[in-house]
């Protein structure tokens, strides 16, 4: 969960390297990965991102890059790893508003899963127009027609598996907490 106080510069430090480390990881040797055209559905693919989201916003930058990078390394084609890329946009929007808020209200189920749905529908939504301009540009194709693919495979299958990424990660940052 996000600290209550500021961290100290080596707390950044690992906890960025720790959570960036798992980023690059987990495309890489992660077992189920569904892949269908420019969408792919690698289980706990968002865990790090949401676990730095709840950090602090240069932590969650740094973990969103990593991850980007651990699907060039898998060998994802480049519109995967451009959407990777893409989460920049929705980790840096979620560690900040955090940030500005506090993160007690993630402990309310109601305003958690309404958090996450929208946070998840801007990830969708950036996932969606990287395809699209993909598409436009020539540099992938879809499996089907181009606004129902994008639509469920990239936006809706993106808020979906984002959302349950999301409660995982919360679920893990409060049993680590205990611990």
């Amino acid at each position: 969960m996000s600290p209550s106080k500021p961290l100290s510069h080596s707390q950044v430090i690992t906890r960025s390297g720790l959570l960036t480390a798992l980023a690059i990881l987990i495309p890489i040797i992660m077992p189920l990965k569904v892949v269908i055209g420019p969408a792919s559905y690698t289980l706990a693919s968002h865990l790090p991102i949401f676990l730095a989201i709840f950090q602090t916003p240069f932590i969650a930058i740094v973990v969103a890059g990593g991850a980007a990078l651990g699907f060039l390394l898998a060998g994802f084609p480049i519109p995967i790893v451009a959407r990777a890329l893409s989460h920049l946009l929705f980790a840096s929007i979620g560690a900040y508003y955090i940030q500005k808020h506090g993160h007690t209200f993630l402990k309310k189920p109601q305003a958690r899963i309404f958090f996450s749905f929208w946070l998840n529908l801007i990830h969708g939504l950036a996932e969606m127009l990287v395809i699209y301009v993909l598409i436009q540009v020539g540099m992938t194709a879809t499996t089907g027609g181009m606004w129902s693919f994008l639509v469920i495979f990239i936006g809706l299958g993106t808020v979906i598996h984002g959302m349950v990424d999301f409660e995982l990660a919360f679920q893990l940052s409060q049993a680590l907490k205990k611990a």
